[in-house]
């Protein structure tokens, strides 16, 4: 899935597998990610790796939910797309996890937002930017501190 849209990279200090492993329990993200109120798994794929899962965020300008549906046809990390609601018209995102020389990680992180409701271009792309790095820093604190 390419997603267009703001894209940021953090290097951890953790392996891949490790930060993969942190990034995929979903269900912990109201622990260490900001904004984020609840996270339920609404059904798993063949494999025990959440499929569909509601997030409830604040989101400043006002509380949203919305359903993600997650793709793991990639070497080396994970996707997900919202299905459209009233709050969301589009929310397509992917991580990437990269084997760094001393054995880190580089983390990928790429986002694009369609709000459902008015918001200027110029606050969307601010909104994404905040997203990513509040997201980035949290996981790079959970991945070192769990390592």
């Amino acid at each position: 899935m390419a997603v267009e849209g703001t894209v940021q990279r953090v290097e951890v200090s953790a392996e891949p597998q490790h930060v993969y492993e942190v990034a995929l329990d979903l269900e912990a993200y109201p622990e260490w990610v900001d904004g984020v109120k609840s996270v339920s798994i609404v059904s798993e794929d063949d494999q025990g790796r959440p499929a569909d899962v509601e997030f409830v965020v604040n989101a400043m300008i006002k509380e949203i939910s919305y359903t993600l549906q997650y793709d793991y046809d990639y070497d080396n990390g994970f996707a997900w797309a919202a299905i459209p609601n009233e709050d969301i018209t589009s929310l397509v995102g992917r991580y990437e996890f990269n084997e760094l020389e001393d054995g880190g990680t580089e983390v990928v992180y790429a986002l694009k937002v369609d709000p459902a409701f008015s918001v200027p271009g110029f606050l969307r792309r601010q909104a994404e930017k905040q997203i990513i790095s509040t997201a980035l820093r949290g996981l790079k604190k959970r991945a070192e501190e769990s390592a």
